[in-house]
């Protein structure tokens, strides 16, 4: 069965949510299914024990994980027994796949995804489904049911929370103050650049994902005073469209097509750090297009 289980008690059904008194942003018009994602099983005659997950893009500091924080304990106030989670899609830990990674081991039966995001890109849907098929098909463990609640802009309490929020404006002093010398003025000192394309094409293979493991390894691995110090940067598109997901390396210009987390991983250790091109991912400049070979065999 693809999508969203049906249950008389307690059930996720297309409609919404039928035992929650919940605000909108959970009590959707309809539940968009993920096609192809969701495992077929015959469930008992049990309660359906499921998990949400809140989802934002990025988060550089604590401030916005305690945000996070406290809109899950929100919905698990009013939600007491449900499994509630929050993960980031770009910058930010957890990441989505590692927030599902570990809802996997919680015996669910399903999860709903739920997008805190504005503006909801068009390809979301697209790159967020290619994803998930992706790493469902690396893992060994069963997949619950899975499911997205429509995006922020679609609720019928948007316009009485900017009227809310309207009520908490406060002054901005943009009075002139005394210049200083900022430390944005100065040139940096990493010699490396990586460069990932948000093009269409590369979004819609997935390209936020890449962003977001590789964003989180230089976090992790402390590229920007490693070796020779690492900077990393969103990008339009690169041009070798038929590579997508696409990254660029630099001073080099090696361009890799076709990468995914694994690949980023192999990326950061052999080439940033040690200096040596990952040749089953490179594809050199030369002025030609050039097509994304098959992928390596994995040992």
């Amino acid at each position: 069965m693809v999508g969203v289980c049906h249950r008389n008690e307690g059930a996720l059904i297309s409609g919404g949510f039928p035992d929650l008194g919940a605000p909108s942003f959970l009590l959707p018009p309809r539940i968009f299914e993920i096609e192809a994602v969701s495992a077929d099983r015959n469930l008992p005659d049990v309660a359906f024990r499921r998990a949400i997950l809140l989802i934002a893009k990025s988060a550089f500091a604590a401030a916005p994980h305690l945000q996070m924080q406290r809109l899950a304990d929100l919905v698990t106030a009013f939600q007491p027994g449900t499994v509630v989670r929050f993960a980031f899609t770009e910058q930010g830990t957890p990441s989505l796949r590692e927030a599902l990674s570990a809802l996997l081991d919680e015996n669910l039966d399903g999860i709903v995804i739920v997008p805190l995001v504005l503006p909801m890109e068009p390809s979301f849907h697209i790159w967020l489904t290619k994803s998930l098929k992706r790493w469902k098909s690396s893992e060994e463990r069963q997949w619950p049911a899975l499911s997205i609640a429509r995006d922020i802009a679609s609720s019928a309490l948007m316009m009485p929370l900017i009227r809310n929020l309207l009520e908490t404006q406060e002054e901005i002093d943009v009075s002139l103050g005394r210049a200083s010398i900022a430390e944005g003025s100065l040139v940096p000192p990493q010699k490396r650049r990586v460069l990932v394309c948000a093009g269409g094409a590369c979004n819609s293979a997935g390209a936020d994902v890449i962003w977001n493991h590789l964003r989180n390894q230089q976090e992790r691995r402390k590229l920007r005073v490693t070796g020779d110090g690492t900077m990393t940067a969103k990008s339009t598109c690169l041009g070798p469209c038929n590579l997508a997901p696409v990254l660029q390396v630099f001073p080099e210009g090696t361009y890799y097509g076709g990468v995914n987390e694994e690949a980023v991983d192999r990326i950061i250790t052999r080439h940033l750090l040690d200096g040596h091109v990952v040749e089953d991912f490179a594809y050199y400049p030369t002025g030609r297009k050039q097509r994304l070979r098959a992928p390596p065999k994995q040992n």
